[in-house]
């Protein structure tokens, strides 16, 4: 360990504010197009589940369409550890710069693929490529984006500002859901079947021009320019693997830590459309017209919870997220059972207890590691994680409910969730304004100072 009086918890020079706000929407917006891509499939997976797994069983066609959601999860990992020390070394705006525009291609791509009826077996397997590359490259985006955040925001206020990534998160997942209500709305439903699901695809190009534009204008870092000129930064990936061993606690942790978020998440943002038209019988209007409704209520709340995070602390936050989710779970689900109105109010109630946890990622998780790892230690335990319990989240779900005939499994799976994060965050140190700067672990071996 780096000793506190090393000089790594002196503070840097921060950023302007016009320098500070392009650092934010380029992260965000990446963030944005990112689960824009993952919104759309999800809220169109049971269109391709019928172009693309064509089946007498609906059941069987939705189940193909969310295992092809949850293969492009298992190679986040490769994408990781490929993209994570790839951005330790040569920086975090060029990697993001590259992520982008790979996630926004295969997106654009799958809006073309034909279908099974043209071209038969490929079609599924050919969808199956684009999803991986898709989760190559978001092995890289999520890390590094959270990462650049936080390592430009100001230590006092890294809850504040890292809170706006997530904020990209939501509005990339509903301007999805916007887009796909929109396009039921004022198409036939034999059109939409036939065309008009891959509308929302082809608009991910021009996103993430924008965001490849925005990141392309910006330095890096000033957490990384400054290891980069005292020459602290790794010289190899090899290397950089090594130091990231020495880190085995923090690695453990964080992906205690992302169970719970993404079980949560994944079943709330991205299987909630399929659960509420499969297992509630609402109409794909409702369904969406209700994820819009709580995934708004969610972003107007987010700045305000990261900015609490700077005064009392990310663990107060994620205490109260955990807790509340475990206790309201099951009559959440149940409630959600009873109509329309009860549904939009449930799903409020849970995405408004899941913002405590979502609005202080990009503060939280970077800070578990220090800077010459960081963006590695970052997307590997993050993704590894994610690829056990977050993409398979809509599958399992599904599957279970199938097996069971227990229509409230999700908030079993939940709950179970949040006794893993919640054992893990016994052990997370609170990191609430302490520097970023240098080899040290935020909140072990830097200090913070009072905030005023």
């Amino acid at each position: 360990m780096v000793s506190q009086h090393d000089g790594t918890a002196g503070p840097g020079v921060e950023p302007d504010k016009k320098t500070l706000r392009k650092a934010i929407a380029a992260s965000a917006i990446g963030n944005a197009t990112e689960w824009f891509d993952y919104g759309v499939y999800a809220y169109t997976a049971t269109y391709i589940s019928k172009q693309f797994f064509p089946s007498e069983d609906p059941a069987a066609s939705t189940l193909g369409a969310l295992l092809v959601f949850a293969v492009s999860f298992l190679i986040r990992p490769l994408g990781g550890m490929v993209w994570g020390p790839l951005g330790d070394r040569i920086g975090r705006q060029r990697v993001l710069a590259t992520t982008i525009l790979l996630m926004a291609g295969a997106t654009f791509c799958v809006g073309l693929l034909p279908g099974y009826a043209t071209l038969g077996i490929f079609a599924p397997i050919l969808l199956i490529v684009l999803r991986m590359i898709q989760g190559f490259s978001t092995g890289g985006e999520y890390g590094g984006a959270a990462t650049f955040m936080a390592e430009y925001a100001p230590d006092k206020k890294r809850g504040k500002y890292g809170s706006f990534l997530e904020f990209g998160t939501l509005a990339g997942f509903t301007l999805g859901a916007l887009l796909v209500l929109v396009f039921q709305k004022t198409l036939s439903a034999e059109a939409m079947g036939d065309w008009g699901w891959r509308l929302p695809f082809l608009i991910a190009a021009p996103l993430g021009l924008v965001g490849l534009y925005l990141r392309s204008k910006l330095e890096d870092t000033p957490v990384f320019r400054e290891l980069e000129r005292k020459g602290e930064t790794a010289q190899k990936t090899t290397t950089q693997l090594r130091d990231l061993g020495a880190f085995w606690k923090p690695l453990l942790l964080l992906v205690g830590l992302v169970v719970t978020l993404n079980v949560v998440n994944y079943t709330l943002l991205a299987y909630m459309p399929t659960y509420l038209e499969g297992q509630l019988k609402l109409s794909a209007d409702d369904s969406l017209t209700l994820i819009i409704i709580g995934q708004l209520a969610m972003m107007v709340l987010l700045p305000f919870s990261g900015a609490l995070s700077d005064r009392v602390g990310r663990k107060a936050l994620w205490w109260v997220s955990i807790i509340g989710l475990f206790v309201l779970a099951i009559p959440l689900f149940k409630l959600m059972g009873t109509g329309f109105g009860a549904a939009v109010l449930a799903f409020a109630i849970l995405g408004l207890l899941y913002v405590p946890q979502l609005s202080t990622i990009s503060a939280m998780f970077p800070a578990m590691f220090p800077t010459h790892v960081r963006y590695a230690g970052f997307a590997i335990a993050y993704n590894v994680s994610t690829a056990l319990f977050g993409g398979t989240a809509p599958v399992v779900n599904e599957a279970l409910i199938d097996a069971t005939g227990d229509n409230i499994f999700p908030a079993y799976y939940m709950m179970a969730a949040c006794v893993v994060g919640g054992i893990a965050l016994i052990f997370v140190p609170e990191t609430k304004g302490a520097s970023l700067r240098g080899r040290g672990v935020p909140g072990v071996d830097t200090l913070a100072e009072p905030v005023k």
